[in-house]
């Protein structure tokens, strides 16, 4: 018997999963998926440029691989945090608070 790998998934120099001949990694698709609970046939509105399969094919491998994912995603969270915080507020939303416009 031979074993089907998922065809539509590869995995970069950088050990990241993207979709063959896209930018586009696995992880991103999940993320919206988790972010705004679209469905296959919607995350293929917003990203027109991937077939169905595609979009199946990066769900397959996720849940191949969800416990790593997942881990990834939460590092990435909490780096953007880290940052976010690290940022202080904007210019704008400075001014704004200066101004009383903003509490």
């Amino acid at each position: 018997m031979t074993v089907a790998s998922i065809e539509h998934i590869e995995i970069d120099d950088a050990g990241v999963a993207r979709i063959v001949g896209k930018r586009t990694k696995v992880i991103q698709i999940v993320m919206d998926w988790m972010a705004n609970g679209w469905t296959p046939e919607e995350i293929h509105t917003q990203y027109p440029r991937l077939s169905l399969s595609q979009i199946h094919a990066a769900f397959a491998y996720y849940y191949d691989h969800q416990e790593e994912l997942d881990a990834a995603i939460k590092r990435d969270l909490q780096d953007a945090e880290s940052l976010r915080g690290a940022a202080g507020d904007s210019p704008v939303v400075e001014r704004l608070r200066q101004s009383g416009k903003l509490a």
